[in-house]
C-alpha cells in the first residue's frame, strides 16, 4: 500500500529503530577499537626495538605476548557493529597497570628521560577507551589507576624521574574524555527521546485517521438506510401501517441513537488488519508477505500493536539479513494474535545490550503495557518469531 510521503516515514522509523544512542556506542566502539589496535601494535615493535640492557626479556616477552592478544581482541572487534565488552576494557586496563608497575624491568632508563616510553602511550590509550566505553563513574577511577600505576612505575624504575608533567597530561586527558562522552551521551538520549515522541506521534495520527474513516463509513452505512426508508415513505411504496415499515422505522431510530450517543474518539473501534497493513507498507527494502484476518479494536489497543509490529518490521530490515517477512494477524476464543515472522538470523535475547529499547521497550514493553495484552519472542538459527496477543 503506497501513501504519499510513507518513505519519509519509514526513515523516521527505521532511524528510531537503531537508536543515537546506540548508533554512538558503534561508532565510538570501531574508533576506539581500531586506534587502540594500532597504538597495540607501535608499542609491541617500540618495546622489541627498544630491548636493551636492563630490559629483561624474561618479562618482556610475557608482557609484549598479552599486549598482542588484546591488539588482536580489539582488532576483532573493527568488524562488529556493537559497543566493546566491559571484559575487554577491563582485562586491558588490568594488563597496562601489570605493565606500569613492571617498568624498570621494561623499559630503558633512557627512555624515561627522553619522554620515548613505549608504555607511556599505551597509558594515554588505555586512559581513553575506558573513558568512551564506560561511564565517568566507572571510568575516572579505572583512569586514576592506570595513571597511578603508571607513576608508581617509573618512579621504581627511576626515582629520580619527573613525572609531573606526564600525571598532569593523563588526568586532563582522563577529564576531557569523560566530559565529552558524558555530553555525547545526553545528546544521543534527547534525540532518541525526540525520534521516539516523533514514531509515537505519527503512529496515532495513522490511528487516528483510520478511526475517523470508520466513523464516516458507519456514519454513511446508516444515513442511506434511513434515507433508503422515507424514500419508500414518500413514494407511497406502503399504503397502510405496516409491520415491516414499523420494525424497519424502530431499527434505523436506534441506529441513529447510538449513532448519536456513541463513545468519546479515544474509545472508538478502528479496524486493526487496515492499520497493520499500513504500517506494514511503511518499511523500506522489506517485502512483507500479509494474512490479516479483518477485525476492530479499540483505539489504544490498535495503536500498542501498530508501535509493536512497527519495531518488529524494523528489526527485520535491519538486522536479519533477509528482504523478506511474514506479518499475520488471527482471532481466536476472543483472543487476538498478531505475529511477525522471519528466516533470518537469529539473536539471543539475553546477550541483548541494556540500551535496546527497540526490542524490550517497543514491543515487549508495550505489548506487556496494555490490559489482557503481552508479548514473546523465539529466535534461533531459522529464524525469529514476534507473537502479540490481547484479549479484552
Amino acid at each position: 500500500m503506497a501513501h504519499p510521503g510513507s518513505t519519509s516515514l519509514a526513515e523516521r522509523l527505521d532511524t528510531r529503530y537503531d537508536s543515537a544512542t546506540r548508533q554512538l556506542d558503534k561508532a565510538v566502539a570501531r574508533t576506539a577499537a581500531g586506534a587502540r589496535g594500532a597504538v597495540g601494535l607501535v608499542s609491541v615493535v617500540a618495546a622489541a626495538l627498544g630491548a636493551v640492557p636492563p630490559v629483561s626479556v624474561a618479562w618482556l616477552a610475557p608482557v609484549l605476548a598479552a599486549g598482542l592478544v588484546w591488539t588482536g581482541l580489539y582488532l576483532r572487534r573493527l568488524r562488529r557493529e556493537e559497543p566493546l565488552p566491559h571484559w575487554l576494557v577491563a582485562g586491558d586496563a588490568a594488563t597496562t597497570v601489570a605493565a606500569c608497575l613492571a617498568q624498570r624491568h621494561l623499559v630503558p632508563v633512557e627512555a624515561f628521560d627522553a619522554g620515548s616510553s613505549w608504555i607511556a602511550g599505551l597509558v594515554s590509550m588505555t586512559i581513553i577507551v575506558t573513558g568512551v566505553t564506560w561511564r565517568p563513574r566507572v571510568a575516572v577511577p579505572a583512569g586514576l589507576a592506570v595513571a597511578g600505576a603508571y607513576l608508581a612505575g617509573v618512579r621504581l624504575a627511576a626515582p629520580s624521574q619527573d613525572v609531573a608533567g606526564t600525571l598532569g597530561i593523563h588526568l586532563v586527558q582522563l577529564l576531557a574524555i569523560a566530559m565529552l562522552m558524558t555530553l555525547l551521551r545526553r545528546s544521543a538520549a534527547s534525540a532518541d527521546a525526540f525520534l521516539r515522541g516523533s514514531a509515537r506521534a505519527e503512529i496515532a495520527l495513522m490511528v487516528e485517521r483510520l478511526r475517523r474513516e470508520d466513523e464516516l463509513r458507519q456514519v454513511a452505512s446508516i444515513h442511506e438506510t434511513a434515507l433508503h426508508t422515507l424514500t419508500m415513505v414518500g413514494l407511497g411504496t406502503y399504503d397502510e401501517p405496516s409491520p415491516t415499515l414499523r420494525s424497519q422505522v424502530r431499527t434505523d431510530l436506534a441506529a441513529l441513537e447510538k449513532l448519536r450517543d456513541r463513545p468519546r474518539p479515544e474509545a472508538a473501534p478502528i479496524a486493526l488488519d487496515a492499520l497493520l497493513d499500513e504500517v506494514a507498507g511503511r518499511v523500506p527494502g522489506l517485502d512483507v508477505r500479509r494474512r490479516l484476518t479483518p477485525q476492530t479494536v479499540p483505539g489504544d489497543v490498535a495503536e500498542h500493536f501498530a508501535r509493536a509490529v512497527t519495531e518488529a518490521l524494523a528489526n527485520v530490515a535491519r538486522h536479519a539479513g533477509v528482504a523478506e517477512a511474514v506479518l499475520v494477524s488471527s482471532r481466536h476464543d476472543g483472543e487476538i494474535r498478531v505475529e511477525v515472522a522471519d528466516a533470518g538470523h537469529g539473536f539471543d535475547q539475553d546477550r541483548l545490550p541494556p540500551d535496546r529499547f527497540g526490542v524490550r521497550g517497543s514491543i515487549l514493553d508495550t505489548m506487556n503495557a496494555l490490559r489482557g495484552g503481552g508479548a514473546r519472542i523465539s529466535s534461533g538459527d531459522t529464524g525469529t518469531r514476534v507473537s502479540m496477543w490481547w484479549r479484552p
